[in-house]
């Protein structure tokens, strides 16, 4: 399968986020298995995740999840825009960074899925900037495709 590179707009038209809160700016790469996305909103002052003008590294958490469900629509293991997704178990996740916002390269999010069906999956997941490792871990996410 070719992988074709996606912009903000085909992603926000794929996962249940919308506005600020859609934060991945495009998808780099991707295949069966695995997502490579890119998003630059971290260095943006309106992100919503922003709290006392911060950005702490956990939330990219968030930017791994919206990683997931574009892969999980890509790769048709969800049959359409899920309503929603739920994280429901985070394993082994390792922070190297504090903070997002003083981040000066794009954020680069892998996620690779591990296994599942359509209603449940687990993926690994790294986010980088440039060098510099910023998170790691695993993800479990219930899917409400109903």
């Amino acid at each position: 399968m070719a992988a074709i590179p996606l912009n903000k707009a085909a992603i926000a038209a794929m996962i249940p986020h919308a506005g600020g809160m859609c934060l991945l700016d495009g998808v780099l790469d991707w295949d069966a298995q695995k997502i490579c996305c890119v998003s630059r909103s971290h260095r943006n002052a309106g992100n919503p995740l922003r709290s006392d003008g911060q950005l702490a590294a956990l939330c990219g958490i968030e930017y791994a999840a919206q990683a997931m469900a574009v892969h999980g629509g890509l790769s048709g293991v969800v049959g359409g825009k899920p309503k929603g997704g739920y994280l429901a178990s985070l394993r082994e996740v390792t922070c190297h960074v504090e903070r997002l916002d003083n981040l000066q390269d794009d954020l680069v999010i892998d996620a690779e899925r591990l296994m599942g069906d359509e209603s449940r999956v687990i993926y690994a997941f790294t986010v980088r900037a440039g060098k510099v490792d910023v998170l790691s871990g695993r993800a479990t996410v219930v899917l409400d495709v109903g």
